[in-house]
């Protein structure tokens, strides 16, 4: 970078490691194209050059995790912000700040090739700022150095893939599907059932579907029944992978609850002689577009259409199942970004870290439902802290893994966890009419990169430095170049 701070390029060398053996299509070069296409991702350097190196070992078969390779991609380039900005004597919230690519230059072209929509960079840090009392951390970090007490300020800026296209695996012959898609069936009790081939795995998405179905029609929550996982009822679709449930899935619900709503203005239009112009769907009932009268309840409509079709004019045949498909197209890719920040202590004698607080700010589009985004990017930074603190895979000389159970292997657990704030931008994309994003990687993507540099902070008194997670106490003590 410049001296003014300009950052000019990022050059980059990536071994990845697979294990003995290949598993297409998800491990021989996905984790390490992550990296290469990832690293430097917020910023607006136009020079960039990166090469990847597979490699064979004598480990266990590397796979995909939580935010396949944007922790290390993520890790890499805010490992190097802070470094630049150490260098140049600059706040580091600053270098970022004057480096992130602009929120009105979009849509963006970025060095290594891939396309930005519509991101919220500067947004984001401005938000963060703001959230965390940045300045009023600092100064207290600032004080209690001066009476031995080491904390450190962490960031890391990070963009995310989501919504991921035929472009990604498509391309390259592999059979996962990149559409999914969703049915809704008015049933004759009023109920809508609604059936989708992205899966509930805990993420939230058949509350999502619910809410999204729920919403469109105007019915409670309560009149919605959600059939997920089954691939003899739901139609054919990708599943849930790359924090695609909400904005595919969700986004397919969307359209089939607007076509069977459409479909059921069509009867009641019939079934009460008025045009189809002046009915709406609310409280589970036909209303009136203008006075929202109730003129006629779901279930007496679903009677009507099912039982007494008779009823209705001969040259009309009502239609209460509707399916409908979503595919996104224009982009390869729907990236979402935030920023993260983490504030720990470090102890220079036992090389301990606590962790005091987390914050995040997270661009993922148009925010559904609240609690549950938040609390997916919690459980993300979670993750992405045993990662950074706990987790690792150990082997003898022989390549004996040592620590194969839950005995031995370090995982975070609730009494280490810092309090976790989470705010939010909202930056809905242009290719679906819901604007979602995915969020359910973000939080895991930039943990290990924002705590990795608390801790390079609150080490920098003593002009140490740690690089290889995770930051164990050992290596923090070795850092300090002590026994």
């Amino acid at each position: 970078c410049r001296k003014d701070g300009e950052i000019l390029a990022f050059d980059l060398d990536d071994l990845t490691a697979i294990g003995p053996y290949s598993v297409y299509p998800r491990t021989s070069g996905i984790e390490g194209n992550q990296v290469v296409n990832l690293t430097g991702g917020p910023y607006r350097h136009q020079k960039y050059r990166a090469k990847m190196n597979v490699v064979f070992t004598n480990k266990n078969v590397t796979c995909q995790y939580r935010a396949v390779g944007h922790p290390i991609a993520v890790a890499l380039t805010e490992a190097i912000v802070d470094a630049a900005a150490a260098k140049l004597g600059m706040d580091p919230l600053e270098l970022r700040r004057r480096n992130v690519i602009p929120d009105d230059a979009y849509p963006y072209t970025f060095a290594s090739g891939i396309k930005f929509e519509k991101l919220s960079h500067q947004q984001c840090i401005d938000k963060l700022s703001k959230v965390m009392g940045y300045e009023a951390a600092k100064r207290e970090r600032d004080e209690l150095r001066k009476k031995k007490i080491y904390r450190g300020i962490g960031l890391a800026a990070m963009i995310e893939v989501t919504n991921p296209s035929p472009a990604f695996y498509g391309v390259g012959g592999a059979r996962i599907s990149a559409q999914d898609g969703a049915t809704l069936r008015l049933e004759p009790t009023g109920m809508v059932t609604v059936m989708c081939s992205v899966t509930e795995q805990g993420q939230g998405t058949e509350g999502i579907f619910a809410q999204i179905a729920a919403s469109a029609l105007g019915i409670s929550l309560s009149k919605t029944r959600i059939l997920t996982g089954d691939t003899a009822v739901t139609p054919y679709g990708g599943g849930t992978w790359a924090s695609r449930g909400a904005g595919i899935g969700g986004e397919a619900v969307l359209l089939a609850a607007l076509a069977l709503k459409s479909n059921i203005l069509e009867i009641a239009a019939r079934i009460l002689k008025l045009d189809k112009a002046e009915l709406d769907l609310e409280g589970n009932q036909v209303v009136g577009k203008l006075t929202r009268e109730p003129k006629l309840a779901l279930e007496e409509l679903g009677r009507v259409a099912y039982f007494r079709p008779d009823t209705l004019p001969m040259d009309f045949q009502s239609e209460l199942t509707v399916t409908r498909h979503y595919t996104p197209r224009e982009y390869g890719f729907t990236f979402t970004n935030g920023i993260q920040a983490s504030y720990v202590e470090v102890d220079p004698d036992t090389g301990f870290v606590k962790l005091l607080k987390h914050w995040c700010v997270e661009d993922c589009g148009t925010v559904i439902n609240p609690m549950l985004v938040d609390e997916q990017i919690r459980g993300g930074i979670v993750q992405g802290i045993g990662a950074a603190l706990y987790e690792e895979c150990l082997y003898d000389a022989n390549g004996q893994m040592l620590n194969a159970s839950m005995a031995d292997y370090l995982v975070p657990m609730a009494a280490e966890m810092p309090d976790i704030v989470c705010a939010h931008v909202e930056t809905p994309t242009k290719q679906s009419q819901l604007g979602a994003k995915g969020v359910g990687e973000a939080g895991t993507a930039g943990a290990p990169g924002a705590v990795m540099n608390a801790i390079n902070d609150a080490l920098s008194p003593f002009g140490a430095r740690v690089t290889r997670m995770p930051f164990t106490p050992q290596r923090i003590l070795a850092a300090l170049e002590k026994p």
